[in-house]
């Protein structure tokens, strides 16, 4: 049984000592995921439609991304993001999570999951606290982060500003994508 553990615990090494080179070399970030203060929940819940967004797997291919935020009775949010294989003709998906404060609920820090009891960091790091109309989301990890907005489309200006604030932070954003969009539902 050794034997076979070793290759593993091999490449384990490997792939840490890689990991630590890279940080002592700064050739990886770590963001300031500093969230916003005086966050209320009940204003941000509902549909907000997904801008940008670094690419992942879970969202390969998917335009006409929205996520949806509602109050369940336990306390915790529901959350559902949808989205439209390769088209906004294409087959309708969606997934949905759960979400709960990390902590102070006057905070914009929430811990989402998807999957059984596995949470991840969301940091609502800028948000339009007069009205609540775009933020600017992201992870523990520097490789997510989205720009969000109750509209499908985003001022040019509002994007800049976030773009700009996304940068401050310390977020490489060579690989952001804009997000093809189109109406809720009506796959155009």
């Amino acid at each position: 049984m050794i034997t076979h553990l070793k290759p593993l615990l091999l490449l384990l090494l490997a792939a840490l000592t890689i990991q630590l080179s890279a940080q002592n070399n700064g050739t990886m970030k770590n963001p300031d995921t500093t969230p916003v203060n005086d966050f209320e929940l009940e204003r941000y819940l509902g549909t907000w439609y997904e801008i940008a967004r670094f690419p992942h797997r879970f969202e390969k291919d998917l335009v006409g991304v929205t996520a949806t935020y509602s109050l369940k009775r336990n306390g915790k949010v529901r959350v559902e993001n949808a989205g439209y294989r390769d088209s906004l003709d294409g087959k309708f998906s969606t997934a949905t999570g759960k979400a709960k404060f990390a902590g102070n609920p006057a905070v914009g820090h929430l811990k989402v999951s998807f999957f059984l009891f596995f949470y991840a960091d969301y940091y609502i790091m800028a948000l339009d606290k007069a009205d609540y109309q775009w933020a600017l989301v992201g992870s523990s990890s520097p490789d997510y982060l989205w720009i969000l907005c109750r509209e499908p489309e985003m001022e040019e200006s509002v994007y800049q500003s976030l773009l700009d604030e996304a940068r401050k932070r310390g977020y490489d954003l060579g690989e952001l994508e804009r997000v093809p969009q189109g109406a809720v539902g009506s796959g155009q």
